[in-house]
């Protein structure tokens, strides 16, 4: 009698062990799918930046659709009269649906998780509570500065590209965007910190919040630098980096040093096109465990 009893539990054991892996396969098959989320923009030259950031994803992610999805409703509708459909980030998870992708990686392009990043969180709380069997998981990947690692990841990637003929007489001064809501100035003020700490040389301001460009105007000067370099701490050197930064308005910030004397050379690169930034998102992407549609008891 031994024998079938054993036969018995062999197959037993054998239906388990086959249930398991289908199991496995079944969930290594699911459709997935990124949606990369940026503030966007119109600036033909500063598409640049996306697309290079569209690349860098399609290495660590091949045969992964990748969409995009614009916060900005005013650039999407000048976007839409040019002929141009850009997604909102509602649209872009509905195509997610449309397509059958049911494990879906919403990552933020954010420079800091200030206000829009919380405004990106609410609004995928809701589309997910709206549509509760719409998707087995929504992974949100967080904005490019979070972490220690991250501070020193962007701080390695900026300051290598700083131009090589710099001397050390020669000033930089970075231009970020700023908020006068949530917590991304008090990210930037810490940036803004280590930034001139790694080089007493190396500024970073904003063109709103409480990180003011007015307030270095002045040290800048008494450093009395050879040349002051401008660069966008920004995603795209767009609208902000191309008129704010480097515009020949008396009010950009380059007219106000020139202004007092100081030669100034602008160099618009946004940080989507730097390596180091790029691998800073695609990690965010690939190691975040906030699951919005499955999320982690924390209490």
């Amino acid at each position: 009698m031994r024998q079938p009893r054993l036969l018995r539990s062999l197959l037993l054991a054998l239906f388990l062990v086959c249930q398991f892996c289908l199991a496995s396969l079944a969930q290594a098959a699911q459709p997935s799918g990124i949606v990369l989320v940026a503030f966007g923009t119109s600036v033909d030259s500063a598409q640049s930046s996306l697309m290079d950031m569209e690349e860098a994803y399609a290495k660590a992610f091949p045969d992964t659709p990748l969409l995009w999805a614009y916060t900005s409703d005013k650039i999407r509708a000048k976007l839409a009269r040019e002929g141009q459909k850009v997604f909102s980030v509602r649209e872009a998870l509905d195509e997610c649906a449309r397509r059958g992708l049911v494990d879906v990686r919403v990552q933020s392009l954010h420079i800091t998780p200030g206000e829009e990043f919380s405004q990106l969180q609410r609004l995928l709380v809701r589309y997910v509570t709206l549509h509760p069997t719409l998707f087995d998981h929504v992974w949100l990947g967080h904005p490019l500065l979070e972490s220690s690692r991250d501070l020193e990841e962007v701080l390695c990637a900026v300051m290598g590209t700083l131009p090589a003929a710099r001397t050390a007489r020669d000033a930089v001064v970075l231009m970020g965007h700023g908020n006068n809501r949530g917590p991304g100035d008090l990210t930037l003020a810490c940036v803004a910190t280590a930034f001139n700490t790694s080089d007493p040389r190396v500024f970073l301001a904003t063109v709103e919040g409480g990180n003011g460009f007015a307030e270095l105007v002045h040290e800048i000067e008494a450093q009395k630098p050879d040349k002051v370099y401008l660069q966008p701490f920004m995603l795209v050197a767009g609208d902000h980096a191309q008129n704010d930064l480097a515009g020949e308005d008396e009010e950009s910030w380059a007219s106000q040093l020139k202004a007092r004397g100081l030669k100034v050379e602008a160099r618009l690169t946004g940080l989507g096109s730097l390596p180091g930034i790029q691998n800073i998102f695609v990690r965010h992407t690939a190691e975040t465990t906030d699951d919005l549609v499955h999320p982690a008891k924390i209490f």
